[in-house]
């Protein structure tokens, strides 16, 4: 069986408008939870981005 790493990371607006991206990759688990905090926080425009090892989402501009 082979297992398959994903990492993601996410771009997102906060609540006062200054667009922002994580400074870690998270795991799936992780990141559906994470996904959860931002929205909550009132996050807007949460994407879900897809990252290498070592590689990191940026701010959308």
């Amino acid at each position: 069986m082979t297992i398959k790493m994903e990492s993601f990371g996410f771009t997102w607006t906060d609540p006062g408008g200054t667009r922002r991206a994580s400074a870690v990759a998270y795991d799936r688990v992780s990141a559906d939870r994470q996904e959860k905090v931002l929205k909550d926080a009132g996050a807007t425009e949460v994407e879900r981005v897809p990252v290498k090892p070592g590689e990191l989402p940026t701010p959308k501009a």
